[in-house]
């Protein structure tokens, strides 16, 4: 029982949620709530200055994470998602277009679609998986006079196809353009420099790779931009002014925060810091390297990219049986007492890609506690599904 686990269940649906959480992540969430109860930054008793250096802690590690020189610019926000509408819908208030790429996530696309529904403000650019020449040309191409950003995920929440981010990251500073990278299916497997990588503003889930509770994600900000708000209130300083505060992180920290998320988060990214990202990223890989030969040899599945690899890809997996839709295949899993996800996995530019926009995908992803028996079951049971008429 290290792992936590309450349920009879093999959890391949890591790449939405990781689940069990560690031990240290559930400890800390229960300190949170029992030892660490006061607002932050609020108030000048004990508990409350306890709580601001804890919060403080949580900045630090993930600067130094992802290599970011100053911790007050991790923004804490609810989630992945509202760190993309605040960037996204911040740098282009005044007008101006965006690349993306042709794999992105609706947590990129709506909020783009908002801003100009009947004249798309975003020109898209191709991914070639593995070849970097070609994707880079692609984005190249895609600038604009009116260009003022390149905003792209790092990974592929669907096929696991994972984007020269370093790369395109020194083609926007090429052209002095803002850098704005979605890391919610990267975050913790594949490492991440804010400043090697030249990205402006990385945007994180704390519930994914990093093994943070749900409900808390981080914003990292790595320019001097001040970019409008979406939202506004009290922030414990500069009380006496109804302008927002400029300075970060308390222009986008209105409220109070998710203190019980910052802390497990905390704790998240000290175990995938004791663990290693390497070791996590290369243990995943080879459980899903394993279960992508083992479904190569079933006749009736469909696979869509070539087996799985660090040097372009995250582990995840998606496949299909032919004659048979996502969601059946995913509730027959279910039978089994396997949890994966199917459908579109909120990513139809990416099932438009790779020709699955009619079906969806089964969508596989193991993580730190899926083991080698989880992974020979699920090809078993798979094997079970796909001859049976």
């Amino acid at each position: 029982m290290k792992s936590g686990r309450l349920y009879n269940t093999v959890y391949f649906d890591n790449a939405a949620t990781t689940w069990p959480k560690p031990a240290q992540v559930r400890e800390a969430v229960s300190r949170a709530l029992t030892i660490y109860g006061a607002n932050p930054g609020r108030s000048g008793y004990q508990m409350s200055l306890s709580t601001s250096a804890k919060v403080y802690r949580c900045r630090e590690l993930a600067a130094e994470f992802f290599n970011l020189a100053d911790p007050s610019k991790v923004v804490f926000v609810q989630n992945c998602t509202m760190a993309l509408n605040i960037v996204i819908k911040g740098l282009l208030r005044f007008g101006g277009r965006v690349v993306v790429s042709d794999l992105e996530h609706n947590a990129v696309m709506r909020p783009l679609y908002a801003i100009s529904p009947k004249n798309p403000v975003f020109d898209v650019a191709a991914v070639y998986p593995g070849d970097i020449k070609r994707t880079l040309e692609s984005f190249e191409k895609s600038i604009r006079p009116d260009t003022r950003a390149i905003v792209c995920l790092h990974a592929s929440n669907v096929f696991g196809v994972r984007l020269p981010i370093r790369e395109i990251g020194k083609l926007a500073r090429k052209y002095g353009l803002a850098f704005v990278v979605d890391a919610a299916q990267s975050a913790g497997v594949a490492p991440i420099d804010m400043q090697a990588d030249c990205i402006d503003y990385l945007c994180v889930p704390g519930h994914k790779g990093l093994y943070g509770p749900m409900g808390i994600g981080m914003l990292l900000c790595n320019s001097e931009r001040v970019l409008p708000t979406i939202f506004e209130g009290g922030t414990g300083s500069f009380s006496t002014d109804l302008q927002q505060p400029a300075d970060l992180p308390d222009r986008y920290e209105s409220g109070t925060v998710n203190t019980p998320g910052i802390l497990g988060l905390a704790a998240g990214i000290e175990f995938i810091k004791t663990r290693g990202i390497n070791t996590i990223a290369r243990e995943e890989m080879e459980l899903t390297a394993y279960i992508y030969n083992q479904l190569a040899e079933m006749d009736r599945v469909s696979l869509y990219t070539p087996k799985p690899d660090l040097s372009w890809s995250v582990p995840v997996l998606s496949f299909n049986i032919k004659g048979k839709n996502s969601e059946e295949v995913a509730e027959a899993l279910s039978k089994k007492g396997i949890a994966v996800r199917a459908g579109l996995h909120c990513a139809p530019a990416a099932h438009r890609k790779y020709g699955t926009l009619n079906t969806g995908t089964v969508r596989i992803a193991p993580s730190v506690f899926t083991t080698i028996k989880d992974a020979r079951y699920l090809c078993s049971v798979i094997r079970e599904i796909e001859k049976d008429n």
